[in-house]
C-alpha cells in the first residue's frame, strides 16, 4: 500500500483468513439485503434498488472499518448472482428461458469471484486505482469512495441486471432471439474466461516481468477480457429483447456498461501502462483497445 493509505487492523492477517473476513462481510450484507426486501412496501424494482443500497451501504461501512476499499471488488461478480436468486420467484418467463439466465449469470459470477480470489492479495493490499484517488483526494477520500468506487458501481451493477427482470417476467415465447442472447452471452463469458486465464499464465511466469501480453486474445486487442465483460452484460439485454420488452430503462445498463468500460476503466488502465511499458505508446497506437482487429488497424 501507498504511503497515503493508512493501514488498516486486518493487513498483517493471513490470505486465507483475509478471504474469510470478506466472506463474512458478504453474507451479513446479503442478509441485510434480504431483509430489505421481505420488508420493503415497494414494488420489486424498487425493493431491489432498496436492497442494493443496503448491500452497499453495509460493505462501505467495512471498507471504512478497515480502511481498504477493495472490500468492495468482489460485488461486482457476487451480488449478481443473489440477485437472480431473489427474482426466481417472481419468474413468469418459459422455464429454458429463466434457466439459461440464470445458469449464465451464475457460471459468470463463479468464474468471476474465483479470477478474483486468486489474484488478491490480503487486506495489505488495495486495488492501485483506489490508492491513486486516496492520493489525489486526501481527506475527502472516503467521501469520494463512497460515492465513486461504492455507490456508482452498484447502480452499474443494478442497471446492468434490469434485463434479467424484464425477461423473467415476460410471458412471450421463446424465440431466436433467446438463442442469439444466450449465444452473445456464452461469447462473452468464454472470451473473458480465456482472456484472464491466458493474462494468469503470463504474469506467473517470472521471465515476462516488466513485459506486455501481446499473444492469443491480447495480440489483436488491448483488452480483450473487457471486450468479453461488456458481452456478456450486451448479452444480458438482449434477452430483454427476446421477451419483448420495449422500455428503454431494460436497455441503458448495457449502454451505461460501454461507457464506463470504454470512457472511464480504459483510459485509466492505459495511462498506468504508459507509466510502467515503455513498449506500449507502440502497442497504443497499432491495437485497438476493445474490438478484435488485425495489429495495425484502429477502429475503436
Amino acid at each position: 500500500m501507498t504511503a497515503n493509505a493508512a493501514p488498516g487492523p486486518l493487513r498483517h492477517v493471513s490470505r486465507r483468513a483475509a478471504l474469510g473476513w470478506v466472506a463474512a462481510a458478504y453474507v451479513l450484507a446479503l442478509t441485510g439485503a434480504g431483509v430489505t426486501l421481505l420488508l420493503a412496501p415497494w414494488p420489486p424494482l424498487a425493493a431491489m434498488a432498496a436492497a442494493s443500497l443496503v448491500t452497499t451501504g453495509l460493505i462501505f461501512l467495512g471498507s471504512m472499518g478497515l480502511r481498504n476499499s477493495s472490500l468492495f471488488d468482489p460485488y461486482w461478480s457476487v451480488i449478481p448472482i443473489a440477485v437472480v436468486l431473489a427474482w426466481l420467484p417472481l419468474a413468469q418467463a418459459p422455464v429454458l428461458r429463466t434457466g439459461l439466465i440464470s445458469l449464465l449469470v451464475g457460471a459468470w459470477g463463479l468464474r468471476l469471484t474465483w479470477n478474483w480470489a486468486r489474484g488478491w492479495q490480503g487486506f495489505g493490499h488495495e486495488d492501485w486505482r483506489y490508492e491513486r484517488i486516496r492520493a489525489r483526494t486526501g481527506r475527502a477520500y472516503w467521501l469520494v469512495s463512497g460515492l465513486g468506487i461504492h455507490v456508482f458501481p452498484a447502480a452499474q451493477v443494478y442497471l446492468g441486471l434490469l434485463p434479467v427482470y424484464g425477461a423473467f417476467t415476460s410471458t412471450r415465447p421463446l424465440g431466436w432471439l433467446d438463442g442469439v442472447a444466450a449465444t452473445v452471452t456464452a461469447f462473452g463469458i468464454a472470451w473473458e474466461t480465456a482472456a484472464d486465464r491466458q493474462l494468469h499464465r503470463f504474469r506467473q511466469d517470472p521471465t515476462h516481468a516488466g513485459r506486455t501480453l501481446t499473444t492469443g486474445l491480447w495480440r489483436s486487442a488491448r483488452h480483450p477480457n473487457y471486450f468479453g465483460e461488456i458481452m456478456f452484460w450486451v448479452g444480458l439485454a438482449l434477452f430483454a429483447l427476446a421477451a419483448g420488452r420495449s422500455e428503454w430503462w431494460y436497455y441503458v445498463g448495457a449502454v451505461a456498461m460501454i461507457a464506463m468500460f470504454r470512457f472511464i476503466s480504459l483510459p485509466l488502465i492505459d495511462q498506468r501502462m504508459l507509466e510502467r511499458r515503455s513498449d506500449y505508446p507502440e502497442r497504443m497506437a497499432s491495437v485497438n483497445a476493445l474490438l478484435p482487429w488485425p495489429p495495425r488497424q484502429r477502429t475503436l
